[in-house]
């Protein structure tokens, strides 16, 4: 079943775009022996899924970004003055992801999932756009480049996934690893590819592979930390909710916090990238809870089921405090507020008041429906981008 799951989050929440998340870069200072995140920038600054950046040189981030009801690759100069995006990918069948620069050339490669479910690796001609399939039999997920003809792929193979070393000259697809995740990153100052073990359900491992003897080695364990990042000095980053730990497995016996985030739209940091240097850290973040409650307020007040469904997730479930399941699943909320919002032609509310804590949204709301008013109290769960559970007092 876990592996099951591993399948869908890949192939239906990313492929999607359920979740709303930006990219955000920082500039990464060192000053009296500690580390702040400077010259916060949302660089995608979009309504749904943007994620998997990639630094394609010293001033240029690539990433996913969804547009027009599908995913393409989209690329920020952050020389630029001004907000804005180019496009290097333009796919009408279908939508790119985990974007890298090819070793030794311009283009770039990612993954394209086509409307007709094929998944393939292609390389993308940074002037023309147009693609070419670099790896034909194999459903490449998460891949990272070793050089120009080696590619450690983390790829979907019945349920589950597992890491291959795919030989682009000889055409061959080794696979050395089952059941990881989804990170996969050369290890700075060494030869060494570094991927997540989760042969262990309770605690998952980071592991080190050599793509040439295919010698794979413990580093440590990152507990269900998924995504992770290299400084250049070898020093491993982890996200935590709305921090990032750091560890170096060279000198250091535990993970010690590396940077807490104050700013209320950073949270649940997954993909992090850093540039060559060391100076700047691109991650991806999930929008504040509030805008989700928000969301859902707006449209309820137009009285537009579609608006008011859209933050929810789709087993969402509804209690009367503290504990009494009222109901479950989008479809039943969706039968229950139709003919509501239909035969209600007074109907809106208003804000009063507004606690937002980690995951956890309460409103407080004065409603008016058929002449009458009273008041609410809504408290909302908020998981993986979505109202997992909505609480009436």
């Amino acid at each position: 079943m876990k592996k099951l799951l591993i399948l869908i989050l890949f192939t239906t929440l990313v492929f999607n775009a359920q979740v709303n998340t930006e990219v955000y870069v920082f500039d990464i200072v060192e000053t009296a022996h500690k580390t702040t995140l400077q010259n916060e920038k949302n660089i995608s600054n979009n309504l749904g899924y943007d994620s998997q950046p990639y630094f394609y040189d010293a001033t240029t981030v690539i990433f996913s970004s969804a547009r027009n009801g599908k995913t393409d690759i989209a690329l920020y100069d952050l020389k630029m003055n001004r907000p804005g995006l180019n496009y290097i990918s333009e796919t009408k069948n279908g939508g790119e992801y985990s974007p890298k620069r090819i070793p030794n050339s311009n283009d770039i490669s990612a993954v394209r999932l086509d409307n007709d479910g094929l998944q393939r690796f292609y390389s993308y001609n940074f002037k023309t756009k147009e693609s070419t399939a670099l790896i034909a039999n194999l459903k490449v997920a998460y891949p990272t480049w070793v050089d120009k003809n080696t590619v450690i792929a983390v790829a979907i193979v019945q349920d589950s996934l597992e890491l291959f070393i795919s030989d682009l000259k000889k055409k061959t697809n080794t696979s050395v690893a089952k059941m990881v995740g989804r990170s996969v990153h050369k290890i700075p100052n060494s030869n060494l590819v570094s991927f997540i073990s989760k042969e262990n359900e309770k605690y998952w491992l980071l592991k080190s592979l050599h793509p040439v003897t295919k010698e794979i080695k413990t580093i440590t364990s990152v507990g269900t930390s998924e995504d992770v990042a290299w400084l250049p000095n070898g020093t491993l980053l982890l996200s935590r909710g709305n921090k990032i730990d750091q560890f170096n497995p060279q000198k250091d016996k535990k993970p010690s916090l590396f940077y807490s985030f104050s700013d209320g739209n950073i949270n649940n940091i997954s993909r992090m990238a850093i540039d060559k240097t060391g100076t700047k850290i691109a991650l991806v973040a999930e929008i504040s809870p509030k805008y989700l409650a928000q969301e859902q307020l707006e449209g309820y007040n137009q009285r537009d089921i579609d608006a008011f469904l859209k933050p929810y997730a789709k087993d969402v479930k509804v209690y009367n405090f503290p504990n009494e399941l009222r109901y479950e699943g989008l479809e039943t909320m969706r039968k229950r507020y139709e003919g509501f919002f239909k035969n209600t032609q007074d109907l809106h509310c208003e804000l009063t008041n507004r606690i937002v804590f980690k995951n956890t949204v309460i409103d407080h709301e004065l409603v008016t429906a058929n002449g009458r008013q009273f008041k609410a109290v809504a408290i909302y769960k908020i998981k993986n981008g979505k109202i997992s559970s909505v609480t009436f007092m």
